[in-house]
């Protein structure tokens, strides 16, 4: 049986207290909802690093690769113009329009992935669980799947970490 259990706390320390017990307990944690950016939260919720970094410098040096491709392809191959006998492949006079390049595309591909990889678009409604997470609450989305774990075992667990409301959300059986 699916039973999913939001929890509501007044204090960061309580929700990284809680989310570190329900993670070490088997339950499986939906999310954390916080109205500010909460450090050691990943850790507590055994979250992987991003690889957003990645992307981010990958994205630069494809950048980087395309502009320095398309300068020397124009400036040698296209239009070869011979100006006072400079070579027409000048890496020197390239490098500033290459790095701004990769700064940009970086900077524009990352936004880009971001709002994919996390489904963000501009008509999106937000799937906002209580109100008062945006203003000084935090909520604990706990997940039980293991028929061994009973729901009041872990309502006793949230309310010894501090809670101050516990629900149980119905869920869709699926599949």
């Amino acid at each position: 049986m699916n039973r999913r259990i939001h929890a509501v706390f007044n204090r960061e320390d309580q929700i990284l207290a809680a989310t570190r017990d329900c993670r070490e307990r088997g339950y499986e944690i939906i999310d954390v909802f916080t109205p500010y950016p909460v450090h050691g939260l990943d850790q507590a919720m055994g979250l992987k690093p991003s690889l957003l970094p990645l992307a981010c410098f990958g994205l630069g040096i494809f950048g980087a690769a395309a502009m320095l491709y398309f300068q020397i392809w124009a400036s040698a191959v296209d239009w070869p113009a011979n100006i006072g006998g400079k070579p027409l492949n000048s890496l020197p006079a390239f490098i500033p329009v290459t790095f701004e390049t990769a700064i940009l595309m970086a900077g524009l591909g990352i936004i880009f992935v971001l709002f994919t990889r996390t489904g963000l678009h501009p008509f999106r409604k937000p799937a906002i669980t209580d109100p008062r997470i945006t203003d000084d609450h935090f909520l604990l989305a706990i997940r039980q799947t293991d028929a061994e774990l009973h729901p009041r075992l872990a309502e006793e667990m949230l309310r010894e970490h501090g809670a101050i409301e516990i629900t149980e959300v119905p869920t869709e059986e699926g599949p």
